[in-house]
């Protein structure tokens, strides 16, 4: 018997207006996997996600979370039951430091507000699983640090420390690569599959390179013009007919 899915769409679609942006998107995402979803600019890669994700409604299908029907749910409401969702653009409190930005989002998911008479260093049991959490994505020797100071690649580690805060059993990363260097790339690609490995956690992962994706996907999904194209393990994608026309390049992987 087949394992059921963290995460289902049944006939998944968004329309604006006359566009149709995901058109009858069937998609299972099976718990402890890190997926990839790929496929060139305009694709519908974003828009998918902020269907999952709660920041859009669907114009028609269903979304599933552990066999519960949320199409309906707002982003907070999926946030509570363990949905994470990070953004092309980093979501911090640059004014915050690295460990007051993820003891924020603990204190948020244990409901325990700020209380304006009890001192922030009365919170330690949040600073110190905050700062386990910056162990977790390599940035603890910049707890201290505001957020604003951190270069590019450490606010990507920060926010996905945020979004682990939150307790989440899927991760919804909206290309967390994004304008780094391939150092800080592979960094935070490892970050990630260390965290579906160590933390069983699901990460579902947009991303526009395909060296990156074949290199630490369990799975693919290349989109284009908000249809699934072709999906499977690495090999199968990137040797789809298509693939090359698709994305306007040579496909040329190296791992």
């Amino acid at each position: 018997m087949s394992q059921a899915p963290v995460i289902e769409t049944k006939d998944l679609t968004m329309r604006f207006g006359g566009n149709v942006a995901v058109k009858r998107v069937n998609l299972r995402f099976e718990k402890f996997r890190l997926k990839s979803i790929i496929g060139p600019n305009g694709a519908g890669k974003t828009t998918l996600f902020n269907l999952i994700g709660g920041q859009y409604k669907p114009t028609s299908g269903r979304v599933f979370f552990n066999s519960r029907d949320i199409t309906h749910l707002d982003a907070a409401g999926r946030a509570k039951l363990g949905i994470g969702r990070s953004f092309q653009l980093t979501n911090i409190f640059p004014s915050l430091s690295v460990l007051e930005n993820v003891r924020l989002a603990l204190q948020s998911r244990a409901d325990v507000g700020m209380v304006f008479w009890r001192h922030w260093r009365s919170y330690t049991e949040f600073e110190d699983r905050a700062y386990n959490l910056l162990k977790q994505v390599l940035l603890h020797k910049r707890w201290s640090a505001e957020a604003r100071t951190l270069t590019h690649g450490e606010q990507r580690k920060l926010e996905i420390a945020i979004l682990l805060g939150l307790d989440p059993e899927v991760l919804l990363l909206d290309e967390p690569t994004s304008n780094l260097d391939i150092k800080r790339q592979l960094e935070v690609m490892d970050i990630i599959q260390s965290l579906v490995r160590t933390n069983k956690i699901t990460a579902i992962v947009a991303i526009h390179d395909l060296n990156l994706a074949s290199r630490y996907s369990d799975r693919m999904i290349m989109m284009k013009d908000g249809k699934i194209i072709v999906a499977g393990d690495p090999a199968e994608v990137l040797t789809a007919e298509n693939i090359e026309a698709i994305y306007g390049v040579k496909v040329d992987i190296r791992n």
